[in-house]
């Protein structure tokens, strides 16, 4: 009896064991687990001029290291299924080693020249987390056939590469067929390159409650526009580099990006050569370069970068649209009139790593013409028939009145706060207001996309595509003529137009901000705002003196890597009394006594989950409007420390009972011992 019973509770707990680790291994194996890395930038808020170049090759090599790790992740399926402890052993441990000698190499870097970094060694490690993505697996949209007879995806090319029957890759049936196996390929986290977009990603903009505030304009305030057309990037001008976060560095961004205005940006671009280049935009006088990443649709199609890196070998596969509409509006301050933005000024917003990294950076925009009251932060929006997608991005309007750039090249600029106040001394200058519009059917979740194809923001491969990580970027290379024009415009309270070239436009505007009268929009659309002044005011609310797009929210955290290619060798005047100059050999001020951080702070390791991806009901009641886009869409905060644990149930039945057959046995010789007793007793009685 004691024998079988103690058969019983061994094999039992065993099984139990085994099943958690299963579970573990299963989520893994289909995909749905991401690498959440410490980010090391946004710690590096000064780096010595002459430490810049190499501390900048060392951060954009640890992005590199990520990106690497991430695909092994994705290639490991049954070695994972195989050895639970394959990950950890085989791929996170390799990446901490790494990681922590690139750390060193850039504590090193800026010890030569100043003060050491302290405790960057803390940010080595990084873990396996559940991606949220493991209740798409088994769909029939995500996993199932899309069409092209002739397009067979091949068995190890994880959805990027397709197979022969393609004439070399090219030729898909109008790009529209995914091929019969590609189901196999996408696992538990769906799109075409298996990770993401899902379906939980979207959301109808129908069941969003408005959501955009403005802050009252005082008497004071710069109410006019000035507005450049440079084109929808019809010139296909794509790469996957970034000169303000990574220059030198091909493939720094890991992901395509469209380009309009400057035509000459690249990774190895220098401040003369965006000087020297050719612009898109309608007045030559506006040479300065606006980019973001590019949309693509989940159907099978193969672009130009199907095999490279930032492309599809990194997990950003599918057709890259080209927007119908971009429009680029500088808008004044609710409290002040503007100053002149200084020459090359290098301007981020939002955080390509906010699926990771939190958001309290996070600055994405989602929204569809005529329901433009309604702004998604974490979420791709669903328009209604006649509705186009739309992504908003209104940049930082503070700046310190100093620098062009900074080490986390965030520091220098910031949002006003909720009221339009720039503060710590930052001076107002013309908010950049992007509105990127596209002709972008609603995909059918039902199926996963498999009649309508879903559509996802290019990312860094660890991110998942998330709506969450969508930014902007903006170099500054106006004619300085020009710029003082945009001012003279926005402060004098008129609507001008760039391309009118005296940069007065039609001189009777009010000082609307940007509309959507332009795009089509639904019939009807139920508390729709096709006529709205401000129709995606989230670039001056909860703006904090942080620089953060937040009232209370932590310190800024960085995109990406640090600084590169600022120096300025001719300045514009800000426009703004007893204010410095931009230095033409630093983008720190020219005056170290001013209290320069060189770095040497003590640096605080992540918190041990990430904020959420999500935007909170309570977030959203705060009346900002840089963090509070995603309120009415409240969802489940993806801790960093849900660090795959069970997810799912696995095995069918007949895998349970080929496991428990000891205990079975067991509890059979624990029966015949009760009766052996009973008979027993019985005869002595």
């Amino acid at each position: 009896m004691l024998g079988g019973g103690g058969l019983v509770a061994a094999n039992v707990y065993a099984t139990a064991s085994e099943s958690g680790q299963s579970q573990a291994g299963q989520v893994l194996a289909s995909g749905a687990a991401t690498i959440d890395c410490p980010d090391v930038g946004s710690q590096l808020t000064a780096v010595p001029d002459e430490a810049k170049a190499e501390v900048d090759k060392e951060l954009a090599l640890l992005d590199k290291q990520i990106a690497e790790a991430y695909q092994r992740l994705q290639q490991s399926t049954q070695a994972i299924q195989q050895d639970g402890a394959f990950a950890e052993n085989s791929i996170m441990n390799p990446l901490k080693e790494k990681r922590a000698a690139t750390i060193e190499r850039i504590a090193i870097a800026v010890d030569r020249v100043g003060d050491r970094p302290q405790g960057l060694e803390a940010f080595a490690a990084c873990i396996l987390r559940a991606s949220g993505n493991q209740g798409e697996q088994g769909g029939d949209g995500q996993n199932g056939e899309q069409g092209g007879e002739e397009q067979q995806q091949g068995d190890n090319q994880d959805g990027q590469n397709q197979g022969e029957g393609q004439d070399n890759g090219q030729n898909q049936d109008n790009g529209q067929g995914q091929g019969d196996e590609q189901g196999d390929q996408q696992g538990g986290n769906g799109g075409q390159a298996g990770n993401g977009p899902v379906a939980a990603d979207f959301v109808d903009i129908k069941s969003v409650q408005p959501n955009v505030q403005s802050p009252r304009k005082q008497g004071n305030a710069s109410r006019g526009t000035f507005s450049t057309a440079c084109g929808v990037n019809e010139n296909g001008l794509f790469n996957s580099d970034n000169v303000i976060v990574a220059p030198g560095v091909t493939n720094g961004a890991h992901h395509f990006h469209d380009y309009v205005g400057n035509q000459g940006n690249n990774a190895f671009a220098s401040d003369q050569d965006l000087a020297d280049a050719d612009t898109s935009c309608e007045n030559q006088g506006d040479k300065s370069s606006y980019f973001w990443p590019v949309i693509r649709l989940q159907n099978g199609a193969q672009e130009q970068d199907a095999g490279s890196p930032g492309g599809g070998i990194e997990g950003n596969a599918g057709e890259i649209v080209t927007p119908k509409q971009v429009t680029m509006t500088f808008v004044g301050n609710p409290q002040s009139k503007v100053n002149e933005m200084p020459k090359l000024l290098r301007i981020i917003t939002g955080d390509a790593k906010a699926f990771v990294n939190g958001t309290a950076n996070a600055n994405a925009s989602w929204s569809c013409t005529g329901f433009e009251d309604r702004q998604l932060k974490d979420k791709y929006p669903l328009c209604p028939q006649g509705s186009d997608v739309v992504r908003t991005f209104k940049f930082q309007s503070c700046w310190d009145g100093n620098n062009i750039d900074s080490a986390n090249h965030r520091t220098h600029v910031a949002f006003a706060d909720a009221n339009g106040v720039c503060g710590n001394g930052f001076k107002a200058i013309p908010q950049l207001v992007q509105r990127i519009v596209y002709d972008i059917d609603a995909p059918s979740l039902n199926d996963g996309g498999r009649t309508t194809p879903l559509f996802a923001v290019d990312s860094f491969p660890e991110q998942l595509h998330k709506p969450v990580t969508d930014h902007g970027d903006f170099i500054n290379v106006f004619d300085e003529d020009l710029m003082g024009e945009m001012v003279d415009c926005i402060n004098g309270g008129r609507k001008c137009d760039a391309a009118d070239g005296a940069g007065d436009g039609d001189g009777g505007g009010a000082g609307e901000e940007p509309g959507n009268s332009p795009s089509p929009t639904p019939e009807n659309p139920p508390g729709g705002n096709n006529g709205d002044d401000d129709p995606a005011d989230n670039g001056n609310g909860n703006g904090g003196d942080n620089g953060n797009g937040g009232e209370d929210t932590p310190s800024p955290t960085a995109t990406a890597p640090s600084g590169g290619n600022n120096q300025d060798d001719e300045p514009a005047d800000n426009g703004a009394e007893n204010t410095q100059k931009p230095s033409a050999d630093s983008t720190q001020a020219p005056n170290p006594a001013d209290g320069e951080d060189k770095g040497n702070g003590e640096a605080v390791p992540k918190a041990e989950s990430s904020p959420s991806a999500v935007q909170s009901d309570d977030a959203a009641a705060t009346g900002g409007d840089d963090n509070d886009l995603g309120g009415a869409v409240p969802g489940p905060e993806p801790s960093s420390a849900s660090v795959l644990e069970p997810q799912a149930t696995s095995g069918g039945l007949a895998d349970t009972g080929t496991q428990l057959w000891p205990a079975a046995a067991g509890a059979l010789l624990l029966l015949a011992g009760f009766v052996l007793l009973r008979r027993i007793n019985s005869r002595q009685t």
